[in-house]
């Protein structure tokens, strides 16, 4: 039994002092670490934008004077010519004026009749030697006066009959009606939209851009887009980019025209995809591998011992998913993918990491 046990007692110090062997052997290899060996080549750089679908025209209906909406005749989704009745605004103001204008027309014909009678005896009392040349001519003027001031009223009834006309609100276009923000007997200020109109002759993609990126577009341009909440991707292709940039948001309009037949509705929203142009020999490195990205950017590479060395780097300022490396790294070098794993100076092991681009 002694021998046994001496032979139990032995064999179990001599499995700690394996294990303990491995564990010190263990503890000293240099940590394993992801890294990505930088191999150029020739990348797409492009430009990732929310835009909206519209009308090539689009027109905002507002009525000239303030009133209130006393009919309606179109609705949203409605198609319509130039020239259509939209609605029609009913002005208490304009109306009482039109009522005061062909008052007065009325009581100047009837002063003007009056003048007619009295120059008429004035001028058979002055054949008959009854009233003097004076008289006759002071009737004559005042026969003149009255007709006009017949006249005059006549002309004020007119242009209130024409400017009763603005009430009735038109379509400036051929078109369909996108949006309808009043309802009847809304009163309305002058200037307020009444309807939004869209031409029915096509479709484009309009989207806003920060200044700082659309510097780098141009007409002609391609681009890929799907609707939002599709996969479905049609292509497209820049047609204008607006000089002016919006002083409240910094950002200039980029209009795009869909390729080929698309059922695209005003008003839905698009995710779109410029391709500003093909960079050849371009080095991409995951935006995770860069420390200090916006004071002074850097990466950890291996050197021939795989040791950790920091190397400064420039990188383009442009917003894709991976980091656009323009100096400071070659085809070879090793970048660790972690860096907040590791330090400057420690010596590690290489895991190669296939590159993400």
């Amino acid at each position: 039994m002694r021998a046994t046990s001496r032979l139990g007692l032995f064999l179990v110090v001599g499995g700690l002092v394996i294990a303990i062997a491995a564990w010190v052997v263990m503890s000293r290899r240099p940590s394993e670490v992801a890294v990505l060996e930088i191999r150029p080549a020739t990348i797409e750089q492009a430009l990732s934008v929310v835009g909206r679908v519209r009308p090539l025209d689009l027109v905002q209906v507002a009525s000239p004077n303030p009133g209130q909406v006393v009919r309606l005749l179109h609705d949203e989704g409605d198609r319509v010519a130039a020239g259509d009745p939209l609605a029609v605004v009913l002005a208490a103001v304009e109306q009482a004026q039109t009522q005061v204008d062909v008052a007065r027309e009325r009581a100047a014909r009837a002063a003007a009749v009056e003048a007619q009678f009295n120059h008429q005896r004035v001028k058979t009392l002055y054949e008959k030697g009854f009233a003097s040349k004076a008289a006759l001519d002071a009737a004559r003027a005042g026969l003149d006066t009255a007709q006009a001031n017949v006249a005059a009223a006549s002309a004020g009834v007119r242009a209130s009959a024409e400017r009763a006309q603005e009430f009735v609100i038109r379509a400036p276009m051929t078109g369909v009606v996108l949006f309808r923000p009043i309802d009847n007997g809304q009163v309305v200020a002058a200037g307020q939209t009444l309807f939004e109109l869209g031409s029915s002759d096509g479709v484009e993609i309009r989207a806003e851009v920060e200044e700082v990126y659309a510097d780098a577009l141009s007409p002609g341009q391609s681009a890929r887009a799907a609707l939002s909440g599709s996969s479905a991707i049609f292509p497209a292709r820049v047609t204008e980019v607006s000089p002016r940039v919006d002083s409240s948001t910094g950002g200039r309009s980029v209009r795009l025209a869909a390729e080929g037949a698309q059922a695209l509705s005003p008003g839905r929203s698009v995710d779109v995809t410029i391709v500003v142009r093909q960079r050849p020999g371009a080095i991409v490195i995951p935006r995770a591998a860069v420390l200090d990205a916006t004071a002074a950017p850097k990466v950890y590479v291996l050197d021939a011992g795989d040791i950790v060395r920091a190397r400064p780097i420039t990188v383009a300022r442009w917003p894709s998913v991976n980091a656009i490396v323009e100096s400071g790294l070659q085809s070879g070098d090793r970048v660790v993918l972690e860096p907040a794993a590791v330090k400057p100076g420690q010596q590690v092991t290489p895991v190669a990491a296939k590159p993400d681009r």
